[in-house]
């Protein structure tokens, strides 16, 4: 089993789309990531209609990495809804992109699962070659 493998089904086992009430939405999108120590962490979309609280599952993950170990670095990472990713549907938001680059300007290196089938990957740098953030580091 390759690390992409063993990222798609520990994000899979969370996939469970649902309404937590008329106003949330939950697990409706997964991700997987393999942090700079090879550890694994997950995480799930949640979203409210108010606006104010929606969290990307590749932000939720990254969350618990942090929250669990103190990790920054982000190797790979996997995002997908009921099935793995097969072209630009499994690339992060501009709000995950941001994020993932604010927590640690190496994550510019982060290799992002395109295509599960032929393990295409793309750099989170190839998605934001020219980040405003550089000149702060």
């Amino acid at each position: 089993m390759d690390v992409w493998e063993k990222l798609y089904n520990e994000a899979k086992a969370l996939y469970n789309p649902h309404e937590v009430s008329p106003f949330v939405y939950a697990e409706h999108v997964v991700s997987a990531l393999e942090a700079e120590n090879g550890q694994i962490y997950t995480g799930y979309c949640f979203e409210a209609t108010c606006g104010v609280f929606h969290l990307c599952a590749e932000r939720a993950a990254t969350f618990n990495m942090y929250q669990q170990s103190k990790q920054t670095k982000i190797k790979r990472i996997i995002a997908f809804r009921n099935e793995a990713p097969s072209g630009v549907g499994g690339m992060p938001c501009g709000a995950c992109r941001e994020f993932l680059m604010q927590l640690n300007a190496e994550n510019a290196d982060t290799e992002i699962l395109v295509d599960y089938n032929t393990r295409e990957t793309i750099t989170l740098n190839e998605l934001i070659p020219n980040w405003w953030g550089k000149e702060r580091i």
